[in-house]
């Protein structure tokens, strides 16, 4: 294991202790580093999505910003604006950078925001860059959305473009904890709100010493295309995708009923992406179908569309995924 890799499985160790029961969900967010992609969390509100991001955020040595989607946000609370001022008598326009140019970026409820705040979040997810006023700015190398959304039927909640639910590289429901995690929760809090030193020297011991240099992440990221996929992986991959696209190839399945638009190229390249990551994190240098198929609820969940006759019958995306690992053969 070389240095990048334990570096990595430390952040997720520590991470892990500040956020009890939810594992698959800081496993999901350090994919989302390594594969330099985007991962929207959406669960009720409480299940710790925005502390996963914050812990992680804390953990790494680089900057964090923190925007609260709501209905009344305007594009240049994100990106910034243009300032008038006045320098040596001479009127001149300066920009002031906003929130969105920090390396890990918490976009907290963001489906309560407007659409022009949808396209400007869609721009930097996209190519990595913001413009104001016809300049154009970059975005640091390392940077990552970590968006959480409320369920759709919630109250004041709108479901976010196609166009930019496919920018996700993942996408992971947060549920509520089980019996004994909701008992170390209550602890953990418990144990936060300590008044005495020792509490206090502890919890600032455990927040300076697992730092992680950005440059690790880059390290890692280098790593990941040496990563082998076979030819039998590589046709999975497209069959899965494909089984989303034209499901009439699976008469025996409720594909055909059940999906009304398929995944995207961006489906393929995201799950050849995260199976990649999976091995790596579990120490291998090649990816296997097991990879493949621990990754795709997350990965292709998000990028097709429900039929009515689906909705209707309450079929959810996650049911679909399972039709789908049952009717694609490998081979």
């Amino acid at each position: 294991m070389n240095q990048a890799q334990k570096a990595i499985n430390q952040l997720i160790e520590q991470t892990e202790k500040n956020v009890i029961g939810q594992s698959h969900v800081v496993k999901a967010l350090v994919m989302g580093l390594l594969t330099n992609g985007h991962v929207l969390l959406e669960g009720l509100p409480g299940t710790a999505k925005t502390r996963s991001v914050k812990s992680l955020a804390n953990l790494l040595n680089t900057s964090f910003g923190r925007i609260q989607f709501t209905p009344d946000l305007l594009p240049s609370d994100v990106t910034g604006t243009e300032v008038y001022q006045e320098r040596d008598g001479k009127p001149q326009l300066h920009f002031q950078a906003g929130p969105i140019f920090n390396s890990i970026v918490l976009a907290d409820e963001v489906n309560r925001a407007p659409a022009k705040v949808q396209a400007a979040l869609l721009e930097a997810m996209a190519e990595g860059t913001i413009t104001v006023g016809g300049e154009t700015h970059q975005l640091p190398e390392l940077f990552m959305v970590l968006a959480t959304q409320n369920p759709v039927e919630q109250e004041g909640t709108y479901p976010l473009p196609e166009a930019q639910m496919d920018r996700f590289i993942m996408k992971v429901t947060v549920d509520y904890p089980e019996d004994e995690a909701e008992r170390e929760i209550i602890r953990l809090v418990r144990s936060e709100e300590l008044p005495d030193e020792s509490a206090a020297d502890n919890r600032s011991e455990q927040s300076t010493s697992y730092h992680i240099e950005p440059e690790l992440v880059i390290e890692a990221r280098r790593q990941l295309p040496n990563i082998t996929v076979s030819e039998l992986v590589e046709n999975y991959i497209v069959a899965l995708v494909m089984a989303t696209r034209k499901p009439e190839r699976y008469k025996d399945s409720q594909l055909s009923k059940w999906i009304e638009i398929g995944a995207s190229p961006r489906a393929s390249i995201a799950l050849d992406k995260c199976a990649r990551a999976n091995a790596w994190l579990m120490g291998r240098d090649y990816v296997s179908l097991d990879d493949v198929r621990a990754v795709l609820p997350a990965v292709i969940g998000h990028r097709f569309s429900l039929s009515y006759d689906a909705l209707a019958d309450g079929v959810s995306h996650q049911r679909v995924v399972e039709e789908l690992l049952d009717s694609v053969e490998i081979g």
